[in-house]
Order: structure tokens, then C-alpha cells, then sequence
């Protein structure tokens, strides 16, 4: 349940959201020559700016992942028993949002529209070809990023996941 809301939406939405915006908002707001004019490298602007993208969404994502965490982990198990894998959770959840927010940067620099194209990325092209068997899905950020898991991905829906807790 955690995994279909971090990894499947909450990543890709703050990517494209704010991936998109690192300099699409700066050429539709005229601001981009001022920036170009200083005495600085053009790819440092844009590092600049992605790890700044970065450090915004990792302070935002890691710390309610772990909040969640420390919410559901006694109801199923020991704190420190399940510690590791809260580790390499966290570390996946941040290539996650490099990868996505690069991507999104890319389409935000190259596209006119660069919200709709990253819109239709996640909510067309990742969810239908996923489901699909073949080379189809290896074109999808979340094809490899759930391929990084260290833990089995549950495949059962919302609805059956939350029966399962209140089973318990």
C-alpha cells in the first residue's frame, strides 16, 4: 500500500510538478536571459537549480515515508527488525526523484508544454504500458525503479490491502 502511493504517485507527480518547472517557468517568464547573463556556466544554473528541485522534495517525501513507517511497522512487526529496509527504502525513494526530476527537466527545457507532456508521461505512458509483457514497460522510470525494491511489491489492489490491516 505504501509502495503503490510513494513509489507509483507521490514521486512521479512531485517530479513532473516540479521537474518540469526548473526551466519551463524561467523562458515563459523572460527571466532565463538575466540568468544566462551572468558570469556563470549555463549547466550551473541548471545543476543548480536541480539540487535545489532535490532538496526540496527529498525534505518533503523521506521524512513523512518514515513517519509512516514508525506508524505501520509496530502494528506488523519490530521497529529494528524492519530498520535496513527503511534505509534502502529511503535511498530508492531519493533515486527516485533524481530520476524523475531529471527526466522532467529534460522535457521542461525541450517542450512548449512541458506539464502536459509530463502528465501524459505518468498517467498514460507508465500506467498502460506496464501491465504489458514484453520490451515495452523497459521505456518506464517505474519499471526500473520497482525493479531496485529489496522487497517484494504487493500486487493486490488499495481496497484488499486495507481489508488485510483491519483483518489483523
Amino acid at each position: 500500500m505504501i509502495w503503490v502511493f510513494y513509489l507509483r504517485f507521490t514521486v512521479p507527480v512531485l517530479g513532473v510538478f516540479y521537474g518540469t518547472s526548473l526551466i519551463a517557468d524561467e523562458v515563459e517568464d523572460k527571466t532565463i536571459t538575466y540568468l544566462f547573463t551572468r558570469p556563470i556556466p549555463k549547466g550551473a544554473v541548471l545543476l543548480g537549480k536541480f539540487f535545489a528541485y532535490l532538496a526540496c522534495t527529498l525534505f518533503v517525501v523521506l521524512p513523512s515515508v518514515v513517519i509512516v513507517y514508525l506508524c505501520i511497522v509496530p502494528l506488523r512487526g519490530s521497529l529494528g527488525g524492519s530498520f535496513l529496509d527503511l534505509v534502502k527504502d529511503l535511498v530508492l525513494l531519493a533515486i527516485g526523484l533524481a530520476v524523475y526530476g531529471a527526466v522532467f527537466a529534460f522535457i521542461g527545457a525541450r517542450f512548449k508544454r512541458p506539464l502536459l507532456v509530463g502528465l501524459i508521461f505518468i498517467f498514460g505512458w507508465e500506467q498502460a504500458a506496464l501491465p504489458f509483457a514484453g520490451y515495452l514497460k523497459k521505456f518506464t522510470v517505474a519499471y526500473y525503479l520497482q525493479a531496485l525494491v529489496p522487497h517484494a511489491m504487493p500486487n493486490d489492489n488499495v481496497i484488499s490491502l486495507i481489508q488485510g490491516i483491519f483483518r489483523e
